[in-house]
């Protein structure tokens, strides 16, 4: 579908809100407060950008679409209740760009997908370092040839790892393979035609009692684990034969389906080894048949040793967050500290005094790296203790409890952002959807920046809320 987009004129004041009855809405309201830290107007020039056709239906402007996609990140909501919520809230209303209050739904609820695959993690991650340079009122940074010279050391880098859950079954081995199973008999429905003859036989009422016989113990055997495993990897394999001989006989499925037939087959290949070798682990392991690419993350956490999703780097600098990097796929976070701080310079003009992280980071490279650049990486350092050890001890406690930011951060994102819980089902969205939560985690310091301000330089607000 093709859009264009319109620019609208420059956001109205709190006092120019419109609303029945001469009443007016709260500047000290969270979301009046929220609006102020967002620059809207160098925002939408980006978002504009995303719109190349003259000819079209007027797409969504970008306030509105930015502040539904917030609006859900921070209360937990599903795409239906967005645009219910903004109704029924002026506060909410006024956050999303409308002139003035209106009783009736801003937009359809399932144009909240197309908000979240417009607004990809690389233009949420600009936003974000806009949201950021706003509140710190940072000056622009040093030319090239500035920061190759000497600079010093300077500020703190805390870094860390963790794993964002995605919202999917728990992935047993016999679920999966029933799953499968049920969608290749779909398959055979639908490339059968009746003049034809019968239909080949898939057994489908016996693989069906089999498979509950198993499911429904409370206590289950290895024994029993495993025969139910090897029949329904037998029904499977009877199937896939069925499907490939209808498409060898010019039988066509639908992109979907290929794409669901592709995924059952690496299923299918990977529990076969499993089964024959005895073992529970296989590369790129799929776990979920509706979303292939979520991985199986081990992080040896007491609340789950293994969780299901992206696993995700963030930097935290001055209070504020950034994400680093994003993958569903499992992978050594150590790897990724030099681009951190490489970036961090590209930002400030200089390298950190002091990077904090786990241990997991103070690999060999990370250390010679950090010991060239005269970075303090956190950690007891190797070899027999020196002189003044018990300085060298206290420094890393105290870095140690500085490192504890990070942890907050996650459990801040994860509690009221939405990041504990991934519902969205595509790669994309769910990407943007991780870019959001720290997005708003930004905006919600950011707004407390903005009141700190305020209350120092004693900056009331000329408005009365009329009753």
């Amino acid at each position: 579908m093709r859009h264009v987009y319109k620019f609208l004129s420059k956001q109205i004041s709190v006092t120019d809100f419109w609303m029945p009855l001469g009443l007016k809405l709260d500047p000290e309201n969270r979301w009046v407060k929220k609006a102020e830290t967002i620059p809207w107007e160098e925002i939408e020039l980006r978002y504009a950008a995303l719109f190349g056709n003259h000819k079209g239906n007027v797409a969504k402007p970008l306030r509105m679409a930015l502040g539904a996609l917030l609006i859900q990140a921070e209360r937990g909501i599903s795409d239906v209740e967005v645009p219910l919520q903004i109704q029924e809230a002026p506060c909410l209303q006024y956050f999303c760009g409308l002139p003035g209050y209106e009783d009736k739904q801003p937009f359809d609820p399932s144009l909240m997908v197309y908000f979240r695959k417009r607004l990809t993690p690389q233009i949420l991650g600009e936003i974000n370092e806009m949201v950021i340079a706003k509140a710190e009122k940072k000056e622009p940074p040093p030319p090239p040839e500035e920061k190759a010279c000497g600079r010093p050391n300077k500020g703190t880098l805390t870094v860390d790892a963790t794993c964002a859950p995605q919202n999917i079954r728990y992935p047993l081995d016999t679920s999966l393979l029933n799953e499968a199973r049920e969608k290749l008999e779909g398959m055979v429905d639908e490339l059968h035609d009746p003049k034809e003859g019968l239909k080949p036989r898939t057994y489908r009422r016996k693989a069906r009692r089999e498979h509950l016989k198993t499911a429904k113990k409370r206590k289950k055997s290895k024994k029993e684990i495993r025969g139910a495993i090897k029949k329904q990897l037998q029904y499977i394999r009877r199937d896939l034969g069925t499907v490939e001989t209808y498409m060898a006989s010019g039988k066509a499925l639908s992109e979907r389906e290929l794409e669901r037939l592709s995924t059952i087959k690496t299923l299918y290949e990977q529990q076969l080894v499993m089964y024959k070798t005895g073992t529970h682990k296989v590369e790129n392991r799929i776990v979920s048949l509706s979303q292939p690419w979520v991985r199986p993350i081990v992080r040896g956490k007491a609340k789950a040793n293994c969780e299901f999703g992206a696993k995700l780097d963030i930097s935290v600098v001055n209070g504020f967050t950034r994400l680093e990097y994003t993958s569903f796929d499992a992978y050594n976070e150590a790897g990724n500290l030099i681009d951190i701080i490489e970036r961090y310079r590209d930002r400030e003009g200089h390298y950190p005094e002091r990077v904090l992280a786990d241990g997991i980071y103070r690999n060999r490279d990370n250390l010679a790296y950090c010991g060239e650049h005269g970075i303090r990486l956190l950690g007891k350092p190797l070899g027999r203790p020196r002189k003044d050890a018990a300085q060298n001890k206290q420094q890393r406690r105290k870095d140690e409890i500085d490192r504890v930011e990070a942890e907050r951060k996650f459990s801040h994102a994860k509690g009221s952002f939405g990041l504990g819980l991934i519902r969205t089902k595509l790669k994309l969205t769910s990407e943007t959807v991780i870019a959001l939560s720290v997005l708003a985690l930004n905006i919600a310091l950011a707004g407390r920046f903005l009141l700190a301000f305020l209350s120092r330089f004693c900056v009331q607000p000329n408005f009365v809320f009329v009753q």
